[in-house]
């Protein structure tokens, strides 16, 4: 049974409270002008080059978070993590997305079992149906190739695939392997979001990919069926067989759907939705659109990190560092978002991915134990690429409010680009501003440099930059299908460790259900009132007036209508 004392109520945290009002009389302008502190921030692993020492922070601030880290047990909780334990207390399951990249030769046990042979089962089954596929061994029903694939799938069984395949695109090697083939994934419920994945699509080609543990998701099930009907009305019933497969655990309601059962992939329950991608949901749609080795080489590079985070110490742990940071800017210094700013268009839905895993994991007000936290805890994160971001909303990051920065930096494009007579290349254009963004933000500029520069003074106030506003960069050395494994997994980690820290549950998402089952409540009213005509009831006053005007000005919609697709 874990401890019920919070986090807050140990020395260490009431010592780094204290520590607060020192970091307050510092600026950033003289901690860098420190030059051993800032070597002593830097950190390399396995090609990836973290540099904190523009975090408001000093080498003591360190060793109180690191003394934190051991208050909250810390490197225990990360041994259950690894161990199988069920740290996941309220849904009674383990926690082992790091499982799913694991070497064929681990070891690494849930309820007594050894999983790894079973995640290599699955790894070589989506292997060989990948190859299938791509070799055109595996046709359509009307003996076509099937070179486009849409998978179906919200939240975790979405965002992070689609992460990994935005950022696979510009790789060459990748794009090589994709070329002549296309991969879409279909999210929202709403219908242009069905239109706008099939259009320019044939049946006929298409390979649909169905992700739900249960197969009971009511978005992606309504978007299965909305392509199960595409697909028959063009060719046939039977022809659902050949053309949709499913990522599953419920397998007579994937056989009952009308997809053969042997064409299911498994996932399992010590799987969470937003550390998926990984598993069949990430590594089937991808090995379509790339090929297995592709895959695999992104599986080993979050395996690296994996590794590391389980052995490194914490001064030299890229998550642990990243994840004791975190709480520090949140639970000390009152920041409480975080913007993720990639200085590569490829990384482009990396910030909406780490939204999902950040926010659903330590979005919590309990603690484990279910007493209310009387500290902050989670994150709001977002963020745009560079140097998209610095025409968007830089503004407010130096001028209004403080929002520690994530930078991020590629040392080698992906897609170089060089003009004759141009001072630099595209890349070196792009990195300038991810070298100097961050300096802008930690120093700033004083109303004297202004001065000096003959600045109007009715300007100067405007012109002012009050700096000491915290970042860290990431360099990586290339952005491969190893690369993105790695940066993956350093985020996933640096969550858990956030989440451990503040003595929460991260692996559950009880904040979701309760919008869901009020909007079973609302489905049964519209279809009562479109199909017998009954008035809206039991709702407030605000809902009953929206949900009434909705219902009048769509009324020329027929309750019985026919099958209708969206066409664009």
């Amino acid at each position: 049974m874990a401890s019920t004392t919070l986090i807050c109520d140990t020395e260490p945290w009431k010592d780094l409270k204290a520590h607060v009002e020192d970091i307050k009389t510092t600026h950033l302008r003289d901690l860098m002008s420190d030059k051993e502190r800032c070597q002593l921030m830097m950190v390399e692993f396995d090609g990836m080059f973290l540099d904190y020492s523009r975090q408001q922070a000093t080498l003591d601030t360190m060793d109180k978070l690191y003394k934190l880290a051991e208050a909250a047990s810390l490197k225990q909780k990360v041994n259950r993590m690894y161990s199988g334990d069920h740290i996941n207390s309220t849904e009674n399951r383990s926690v082992l997305h790091v499982a799913l990249r694991a070497p064929r030769d681990a070891v690494i046990y849930s309820d007594g079992k050894n999983v790894v042979p079973d995640v290599w089962k699955v790894l070589d089954k989506i292997k060989d149906f990948s190859e299938k596929v791509r070799s055109g061994s595996w046709v359509g029903a009307t003996g076509k190739p099937l070179n486009d694939v849409i998978a179906i799938g919200i939240g975790g069984s979405f965002l992070g695939p689609l992460f990994v395949h935005t950022a696979l695109q510009t790789d060459p090697e990748a794009a090589e392997l994709a070329k002549g083939r296309q991969l879409r994934f279909l999210a929202n419920v709403d219908p242009i979001d069905v239109a706008r994945n099939i259009a320019g699509l044939n049946p006929e080609t298409t390979l649909v990919v169905v992700v739900s543990k249960t197969f009971t998701t009511a978005e992606t099930m309504l978007n299965a069926r909305t392509l199960r009907e595409w697909i028959s009305s063009a060719l046939g019933p039977s022809a659902v067989a050949k053309h949709m497969v499913a990522v599953s655990t419920n397998l007579p309601l994937v056989e009952k759907f009308g997809i053969d059962p042997n064409n299911a992939f498994a996932f399992w329950d010590w799987v969470g939705g937003r550390y998926s991608v990984c598993s069949a949901v990430g590594v089937l749609p991808l090995s379509l659109q790339y090929g297995f080795p592709i895959v695999e080489k992104f599986l080993k590079g979050a395996s690296s990190i994996d590794q590391h985070f389980n052995s490194a110490p914490f001064e030299k742990n890229i998550p642990v560092l990243l994840g004791l940071l975190s709480v520090w800017n949140v639970s000390f210094l009152g920041y409480p978002a975080r913007a993720i700013l990639p200085y590569s268009q490829a990384l482009e839905k990396f910030a909406p991915h780490i939204q999902q895993v950040s926010m659903e994991s330590n979005g919590k007000g309990v603690s484990i134990d279910g007493v209310p936290l009387p500290y902050e805890a989670g994150e709001i994160d977002f963020g745009e690429p560079g140097t998209n971001g610095q025409h968007s909303f830089y503004q407010l990051i130096h001028q209004g409010r403080v929002i520690p920065c994530d930078f991020i930096g590629i040392v080698k494009s992906q897609q170089p680009v060089y003009l004759k007579g141009e001072v630099v290349s595209n890349h070196d254009e792009l990195m300038s501003n991810f070298f100097a963004q961050p300096d802008a933000l930690a120093y700033g500029k004083t109303a004297e440099q202004l001065l000096k520069e003959n600045v109007a003074q009715h300007l100067i106030p405007h012109k002012t930059f009050s700096g000491n506003r915290p970042s860290l960069s990431l360099l990586l050395p290339s952005l491969t299908a190893y690369n993105i494994g790695q940066l993956l997994a350093s985020y996933e980690h640096r969550i858990a460790v956030e989440g451990f820290v503040w003595g929460i549950n991260s692996f559950d998402q009880w904040g979701v259900e309760l919008g869901k089952s009020l909007a079973t409540q609302v489905r049964k009213q519209l279809n009562a009132s479109r199909t017998k005509g009954e008035p809206v009831e039991g709702f407030n006053f605000s809902t009953t007036t929206l949900l009434t005007r909705y219902l009048e000005a769509s009324s020329d919609i027929l309750a019985d209508l026919p099958t209708l697709l969206p066409w664009i």
